[in-house]
């Protein structure tokens, strides 16, 4: 997570969560069409994200589906801030 991509994938992910419209979490096949990404590469960003616990899963019918974790979020904002 800490290496940054160029293109700032990661971050719009986490962007697009923070709207209504994603308040239920969304799948990776929604991230790759909103992104215009590969499937794989979607699912690589989304698992790093939930890896470093900036994201949460939960399972539905439609598979895993993935939510901002904005306290977590925030304290890594925090560390960064500090100097980290």
């Amino acid at each position: 997570m800490l290496r940054t991509p160029t293109d700032e994938t990661r971050l719009r992910i986490l962007a697009w969560l923070k709207e209504p419209a994603a308040a239920d979490g969304v799948t990776a096949d929604a991230v790759a069409e909103r992104f215009s990404l590969p499937r794989p590469v979607a699912v690589t960003h989304l698992r790093l994200l939930a890896a470093t616990g900036m994201l949460r899963t939960s399972r539905s019918a439609g598979g895993v589906r993935y939510h901002r974790d904005d306290m977590r979020i925030a304290e890594v904002a925090r560390m960064f801030e500090k100097g980290w």
